[in-house]
């Protein structure tokens, strides 16, 4: 029995935006003539103080050939990284890792792969196939509980290597969890799904820095017939897994530039949809593995363009759950506001606390407090002053 799993990427919203809820008392706008959190566009000798967005459209070369995410980044900001594409795991056959960094700070925002798991209670399976060792794609290994995962499974694989490093707080989420519907029941197994984060401290580069890592751990169990009697297979997760982190003290101060990013973010609903098509055709036809690109793109090529109805309103419905959050956060967050984009007939939301924002067919946002700066003075952007949601 597989899993079908959209990619961690459709959980950025969610997870950022429970995180943000946490900071609401803390979190902090530069005042005007402070330097901004976020991109500051290069300063003539006339122009004032600016915060400068554009667009950044992934597009997923590999697989499916066409855009799968676009999100805001600060200008200057480095995006590396993307979707993978693996080769044993037809439940599962991509998952994302990226970064968003600021190349003139410590600020970044960073996703891990997901990490497939597979647990039993059939002893002669378990002499076949030890702990460590992977079955049909997943790693051998019993369920954890989110806390225990990020501590033996994400911050040994993912920051083993870190000087100094230190676990200073750890905290259950069974909020986030229920956001994302992990554990949701399904039928015929027996579902389960929490949630929770870390802090750690650590020295990168002789800079003190700290980060918060989330993750979710979701799965579902299932009972067969064995040679030896009822048996139990277990198929989990590590999934949705996502940190920030800043110089040390600079995580609360940093929290309005990661909202602006990661309320902009957007799934490309033509990839969701054609993703989710190749799971169900890898799954249907029993692959045990993909040996190559070439095999894996003969299958890619079979998925249609066409996005079905009860395929969009999958869609949809994953969308306004990150939606809802965002709203209900932004409601208790000083720090973003909503605003109308003529140009892209959409709402966009941007760091507050500036007086004039415009924006360009280049999906590019500026945002300053100078009533007397028009950036179409100094370039041919094609500038238009956007107004503040009513």
């Amino acid at each position: 029995m597989m899993k079908k799993a959209a990619p961690l990427i459709l959980a950025l919203a969610a997870m950022l935006s429970l995180y943000l809820a946490s900071c609401r008392d803390t979190d902090e706008v530069s005042a005007p003539g402070q330097t901004p959190l976020v991109g500051k566009a290069a300063a003539s000798p006339q122009a004032p103080d600016v915060v400068r967005l554009k667009k950044f459209s992934y597009v997923d070369s590999t697989g499916m050939g066409c855009e799968a995410f676009s999100l805001l980044t600060p200008v200057g900001w480095e995006f590396s990284g993307g979707i993978d594409w693996v080769f044993d795991n037809p439940g599962m056959p991509a998952t994302a890792r990226f970064r968003v960094k600021n190349p003139a700070g410590s600020e970044e925002l960073e996703v891990f792969p997901n990490q497939a798991m597979f647990w039993t209670d059939n002893q002669m399976l378990l002499a076949t196939f030890p702990v460590g060792s992977r079955y049909f794609g997943a790693e051998v290994r019993p369920v954890l509980g989110p806390q225990e995962a990020l501590a033996s499974v994400v911050i040994p694989r993912f920051r083993g290597k870190a000087r100094g490093l230190a676990v200073v707080g750890s905290e259950h989420l069974p909020e986030l969890a229920k956001a994302l519907h992990a554990g949701a029941p399904q039928p015929g197994v027996r579902a389960f799904g929490d949630a929770a984060k870390v802090r750690i401290e650590y020295s990168l580069g002789g800079i003190p820095m700290e980060e918060e890592i989330f993750a979710v751990v979701e799965g579902f169990s299932f009972s067969m017939q064995g040679m030896q009697g009822i048996i139990t297979n277990t198929n989990w997760y590590v999934d949705y897994i996502f940190s920030f982190k800043a110089e040390k003290g600079g995580l609360h101060r940093a929290a309005p530039q990661f909202q602006a990013m990661i309320n902009s973010f957007r799934v490309n609903p033509q990839w969701f949809s054609r993703y989710n098509q190749l799971v169900e055709a890898l799954i249907q036809a029993q692959i045990r593995q993909i040996r190559s690109i070439g095999e894996l793109s003969r299958y890619i090529s079979r998925t249609s363009s066409e996005i079905s109805d009860s395929m969009m309103q999958s869609y949809n419905e994953r969308q306004k759950v990150y939606d809802r959050i965002g709203e209900k956060v932004s409601e208790s967050i000083r720090g973003t506001e909503r605003y109308v984009n003529p140009l892209e007939g959409s709402e966009v939301e941007l760091p507050g606390g500036y007086s004039h924002v415009w924006t360009n067919p280049l999906g590019e946002y500026l945002l300053t407090d100078s009533p007397s700066y028009n950036p179409n003075e100094e370039s041919n952007g094609n500038w238009q002053e956007i107004q503040r949601k009513p």
